[in-house]
C-alpha cells in the first residue's frame, strides 16, 4: 500500500459530513492475481429511491512541481482502477477522483485537461480542503 495523500483526512472528513458511511480505508480492490488499495469506500442511502449508494474514492493532491505529471499519475490509477471494478463486478461499481478546489478551478479548466477528462469518462468530487466540505460531483 502507498502512503496517504496529504488531504486524506480532509477528503474523509468532507464524506463523513455529508452524512457518507465510510466503510473501507483504504479499500482492497482484487482481480485475480492484482491487489490494489483505492483510498476509500463509502456508502450513503440514498432516500428518493431507498437504494445504496457505493463509491470508491481516489484521492489526488496535485502538489509536485509537474501537475501533467500529477495528472498522468491520476489518469492511469483511475483508468486502471475503474477497468479493475468492471472485471471484477464489484459491488462498488463507481469511482471518484476527488480533488481539492483550488486544482479544479485552475488545471482542470485548462481546456486540453478538460478534453482528456471528458473523453475518459473521469468522475470527479470537488473538496474544499480547508472546510472539509464537498463543493461539486462532477461526472
Amino acid at each position: 500500500m502507498s502512503a496517504k495523500d496529504i488531504y486524506h483526512t480532509a477528503v474523509k472528513n468532507a464524506f463523513i459530513k455529508d452524512g457518507w458511511t465510510i466503510t473501507a480505508d483504504p479499500y482492497p480492490l482484487e482481480y485475480e492475481d492484482i491487489e490494489l488499495y483505492p483510498d476509500l469506500a463509502i456508502e450513503k442511502l440514498i432516500s428518493e429511491t431507498n437504494t445504496q449508494r457505493k463509491i470508491i474514492i481516489e484521492i489526488k493532491s496535485f502538489i509536485s512541481p509537474s501537475l501533467i505529471q500529477d495528472f498522468e499519475k491520476a489518469l492511469g490509477q483511475y483508468i486502471l482502477y475503474r477497468n479493475l471494478i468492471q472485471l471484477a463486478q464489484d459491488e462498488y461499481q463507481e469511482i471518484y477522483l476527488a480533488i481539492k478546489d483550488g486544482i479544479y478551478e485552475t488545471f482542470f479548466q485548462r481546456k486540453s485537461i478538460k478534453e482528456i477528462v471528458k473523453l475518459n469518462q473521469l468522475s470527479l468530487v470537488v473538496i474544499n480542503m480547508e472546510r472539509e466540505e464537498i463543493v461539486e460531483w462532477i461526472n
